[in-house]
């Protein structure tokens, strides 16, 4: 991979949770090339260890851990890990995230028609409380916990960054995942809370606010069979300036500027946008 820029990460220790997915792959990838050993914490240990695979075969240095967001245990087990294999954390991107059908309704806007019960219908009414706590954990709890685990380790260790994975969700709210906005909105304000909580232990504190990036993972949402946009990668579309969706490789300048003590030293409790103009445009 083609990193925008080079940065000094030698003898530093990345762990990035949610590794195994697309994004905070290619995170751990930028890391590593940097000189960074790089840690990828994964649900699913056979995702994380695809990712650290293709690091070590590029030369980097990296493991694949297996890791519940959710859960002290296992992420204590897996600190355990990452301390005997690499060291202790100095670099902590919480990436782990994730929204659930259980926290989504079926249309945009409530009409009245929609309150006589239909099959394949789901309301605001109709949200199962089980699914909006899961996305609502996955997202706030899963970058807090990690937090917790790692973070005791980096006071006044230099050049300690923490990068949390927001959302444009956070800015406004996306019709039809109320579950995934209000969380991400959570964990936005969160990272200002903790960018001023760490402030005097040499931690600081920064999040990254994807827009609309076409992956694998999203393509069935956004792209037909015949290659067409669907109607929402159109709405999409039009309220992006940029007129496209980004490639994943564009959030690496952001992550290696925002990580690099040289040249952000003084940036803290920010959430920064990468959208094509998204969050700025206001469709008129």
């Amino acid at each position: 991979m083609n990193i925008p820029f080079h940065i000094d990460l030698g003898n530093k220790v990345a762990v990035v949770t949610g590794g195994g997915g697309v994004l905070c792959g290619i995170f751990a990838k930028a890391l590593a090339q940097c000189g960074a050993k790089v840690a990828i914490l994964d649900i699913k240990k056979e995702n994380a260890d695809k990712v650290a695979q293709r690091i070590k075969a590029s030369g980097g240095k990296a493991i694949g851990v297996e890791a519940n967001v959710l859960d002290t245990n296992s992420l204590e087990k897996a600190k355990s890990i990452v301390d005997e294999e690499l060291g202790t954390c100095d670099i902590l991107i919480n990436g782990a995230g994730g929204n659930h059908p259980k926290g989504t309704t079926t249309k945009e806007f409530l009409e009245k028609d929609d309150l006589i019960k239909k099959e394949g219908l789901t309301t605001f009414f109709d949200l199962d409380s089980r699914g909006i706590e899961f996305v609502f954990n996955l997202n706030f709890l899963g970058t807090l916990l990690p937090t917790q685990i790692f973070a005791k380790d980096m006071i006044d260790k230099s050049g300690a960054v923490i990068i949390n994975i927001s959302s444009m969700n956070a800015y406004t709210p996306l019709t039809k995942i109320p579950a995934y906005s209000a969380a991400k909105a959570a964990v936005s304000n969160f990272t200002q809370w903790l960018a001023v909580h760490m402030a005097k232990v040499g931690i600081r504190v920064n999040a990254i606010a994807p827009g609309f990036f076409l992956t694998k993972q999203n393509e069935a949402l956004l792209i037909n069979e015949d290659g067409s946009y669907t109607l929402r990668a159109e709405k999409i579309i039009r309220q992006t300036p940029m007129n496209r969706f980004g490639k994943p490789e564009e959030l690496v300048g952001t992550l290696l500027w925002l990580v690099d003590e040289n040249a952000s030293g003084f940036v803290n409790g920010t959430v920064i946008p990468v959208d094509g103009g998204f969050s700025a445009y206001s469709g008129v």
